[in-house]
C-alpha cells in the first residue's frame, strides 16, 4: 500500500544517520530462542553521546510527537519505531532534513515490530520512557492479538525501562482502553473509581505460562499507575500533539491516557 506521503518528493531515511542500518541493528544470532539475550544491541550506542537520557516512541507514524518533544530536549536520545516503511521513510526523511540543518541530532529511527524489538533485542534497564500513542485498536476481535498492549509487552516494557521509566499510553478506542485497562489490573494498582468505566470491565486473556512465571519474580505489584502529564511540546489542549491526535479532536473524539510507572520494590 502507498500513501503517497512525499507528493512525487523523493524520501531519504539517511540510513545510518538517522535511519537505523542492518549493520548497526546486526542480525540475529542462531541460538536466540535458547538464548535470548543473544540478540541484544544496546541501541544507545547508535547515538553520538550515548551516555544522554533514552527514550523509545512505538508507533511514531509521520514523526510529529519525535520532532517536537526532541526538539525542546536535546540532551536525550530519541528512538522512534515505525513498522509501515512509507510512515518509517517520511519521518526520519523529516528529521534527516531537520539534520542536516544542524538540528534533531539527537533522534534516529527504526523500521521494524517494536514489540519483537523489546523482546529480543533491548538489554535491561535502558529506557527512562516507552512512548505508545494511538497504537492501532485492530477492533476485530481475532485480530487482538496484534494488540500492543499484552501481557508479554508489559513484561519486556518492564525490564527493558530503568528503575522509575515509564509507560506512556494514550489511546481515542474505548475498546482498546477497556483491554489496555484488563491488562494493566495485573501489573498495576488500579483505581476501579479513578480508572474503570462500565464498559471497560472486560476480561484480559489469561496470562502465558511463561510469563506469569516471569511477573511472579518481578515486585507486586509491578507497576504504580499515574495520571498522564502531558509533554512540553503538545500545544494548549493537547495531551501529545501527534498528527492523530489532532485529527481526532477534530472530530470530537474522546481520550483515554495513563502512565505506568516502574516499581523495583516496596
Amino acid at each position: 500500500m502507498s500513501f503517497g506521503l512525499g507528493h512525487g518528493r523523493e524520501i531519504d531515511p539517511g540510513l545510518g544517520m538517522v535511519g537505523v542500518s542492518d549493520t548497526e541493528l546486526g542480525p540475529m544470532p542462531d541460538d536466540f530462542l535458547s538464548n535470548p539475550g543473544s540478540g541484544h544491541v544496546d541501541p544507545r550506542g547508535w547515538f553520538a553521546d550515548p551516555s544522554r537520557p533514552f527514550e523509545i516512541e512505538i508507533g511514531s507514524g509521520k514523526g510529529t510527537f519525535l520532532i517536537q518533544q526532541a526538539d525542546l530536549e536535546p540532551e536525550t536520545n530519541f528512538l522512534g519505531i515505525e513498522w509501515a516503511y512509507e510512515f518509517y521513510a517520511y519521518a526520519a526523511d523529516r528529521i534527516r532534513r531537520r539534520r542536516e540543518a544542524g538540528s534533531l541530532l539527537n533522534v534516529r529511527m527504526l523500521n521494524t515490530d517494536a514489540t519483537e524489538f523489546l523482546r529480543w533485542r533491548c538489554p535491561a534497564n535502558i529506557a527512562r520512557v516507552v512512548h505508545l500513542y494511538f497504537s492501532d485498536p485492530w477492533p476485530k476481535t481475532r485480530h487482538h492479538k496484534k494488540r500492543v498492549i499484552q501481557h508479554r509487552f508489559l513484561a519486556e516494557a518492564w525490564r527493558v525501562l530503568e528503575p522509575g521509566g515509564e509507560l506512556r499510553v494514550v489511546t481515542d478506542h474505548d475498546d482498546l482502553w477497556a483491554w489496555d485497562l484488563a491488562h494493566f489490573a495485573q501489573w498495576a494498582l488500579v483505581d476501579p473509581e479513578r480508572w474503570l468505566v462500565e464498559s471497560s470491565r472486560v476480561p484480559a486473556p489469561a496470562m502465558p505460562d511463561e510469563v506469569e512465571k516471569i511477573r511472579a519474580k518481578l515486585p507486586s505489584p509491578a507497576f504504580e499507575m499515574l495520571a498522564f502529564d502531558r509533554p512540553e511540546s503538545a500545544r494548549e489542549g493537547e495531551l501529545v500533539g501527534t498528527n492523530f491526535e489532532r485529527k481526532f479532536r477534530e472530530e470530537g473524539r474522546g481520550f483515554h491516557a495513563c502512565v505506568l510507572k516502574k516499581r523495583t520494590g516496596d
